[in-house]
């Protein structure tokens, strides 16, 4: 029996996973350390009895948006919400890439910016950081005025290097967009802000989205509020790109649970901050003590990771890490990540045992 072939485009791809393997200590998919606080579980699962499973969900999620607008000083009409925040780039890229349209993503930087573009059958430019891993705005603006992308991804903090863009690059790519991105005739591109990561940072995009101004920033549940199995992410949007969102999104697409879940981890905000205030500090430690080891260069990060780059073979301390009970993220045959390696923070327990595999493995070398 013959079955039929996929699109041509897609013959080359590979699906984008993170292996897993059975270790003591898990730090390679940046998840928080932390379960979410027992009194949210409650409350979650008391709203959850009252659902009529038998019924769709609210398929305009009008609570769980009016909760995310009221947490983050925007109205309901910009917050658009879906499975993830992979799921808010698969829809920015269903409704404004495509064929015939590009997007321009900034390597080294998350590998499912250009990987959605391509299942989306969107071009996929990419354009280089600078040595330190930071977009230069002035490289970048030529390359927008060249390539004329109808959007522009930028990851901050960046995964995998952590870097965070400040408010000036955000605003000089925002112009960029406006005079040389191309949606349509005499129409400006589209600039995502890519904020997974946003809440350990100093800098957020956030405040600068308005509905006239072509500014898309999406944020997870996954990392800060300890949610990554239920899938939900938002962005904040112009009113009318949410109004577009809405058009090629699946119907019913984010269910009550997921829903409920969102809405009700809005009421823990200050176990949340304190979290985030725990990992930043352990952020800090972990630098300052992996700054020490002889051998590694630690790059500045603004997230719940921070990457590494050992002066010899990256894949064979990974190994050796691996040996010793201690998982991290090997990327260190990527192009322009050559021998790196990405930690996530965990536990204080955690980043001690890593600290230790992690001296032992570049001992060894």
């Amino acid at each position: 029996m013959s079955l039929p072939a996929p699109r041509g485009d897609l013959a080359a791809l590979e699906g984008y996973h993170s292996p897993q393997l059975d270790v003591d200590v898990r730090l390679n998919t940046n998840e928080s350390p932390f379960a979410p606080p027992a009194a949210f579980v409650d409350s979650w699962l008391a709203t959850l009895a009252a659902v009529p499973l038998h019924r769709y969900p609210d398929r305009g999620a009008g609570a769980l948006r009016a909760a995310i607008a009221a947490h983050v000083g925007q109205p309901p009409e910009r917050v658009f919400a879906a499975n993830g925040s992979n799921e808010i780039l698969q829809t920015l890229l269903l409704a404004y890439g495509g064929p015939g349209r590009r997007a321009l993503v900034f390597e080294p930087t998350y590998a499912l910016h250009a990987h959605i573009g391509r299942i989306t059958g969107t071009g996929v430019v990419a354009g280089e950081r600078t040595a330190d891993f930071r977009i230069s705005p002035t490289e970048a603006g030529l390359l927008i005025a060249a390539v004329r992308p109808a959007v522009v991804f930028v990851c901050s903090p960046n995964n995998p290097t952590g870097t965070v863009e400040d408010r000036a690059t955000v605003e000089a790519l925002l112009a960029a967009v406006l005079d040389h991105g191309s949606t349509g005739p005499r129409a400006p591109g589209l600039l995502v802000v890519d904020e997974a990561y946003g809440e350990f940072a100093d800098f957020s995009a956030l405040a600068l989205v308005a509905d006239d101004r072509p500014l898309v920033v999406s944020r997870t549940y996954s990392k800060v509020w300890s949610l990554a199995a239920l899938r939900l992410g938002f962005c904040v949007a112009p009113a009318p790109v949410v109004a577009d969102l809405e058009r090629v999104v699946l119907p019913y697409h984010l269910s009550a649970a997921t829903q409920a879940a969102g809405v009700a981890a809005l009421a823990f905000r200050d176990e949340m901050a304190e979290r985030v205030g725990a990992l930043v500090a352990e952020r800090h430690r972990l630098t300052e003590a992996l700054g020490r080891l002889p051998g590694l260069t630690v790059h500045p990060s603004g997230a719940n990771f921070v990457l590494v780059t050992p002066a010899t073979d990256g894949h064979a301390v990974w190994q050796r890490m691996v040996d010793r009970g201690v998982l991290v993220r090997d990327f260190s045959r990527w192009p322009r990540l050559t021998n790196c390696l990405r930690i996530t923070v965990g536990t204080p327990e955690e980043n001690d045992r890593c600290i230790t595999a992690l001296r032992e493995s570049l001992e060894e070398s």
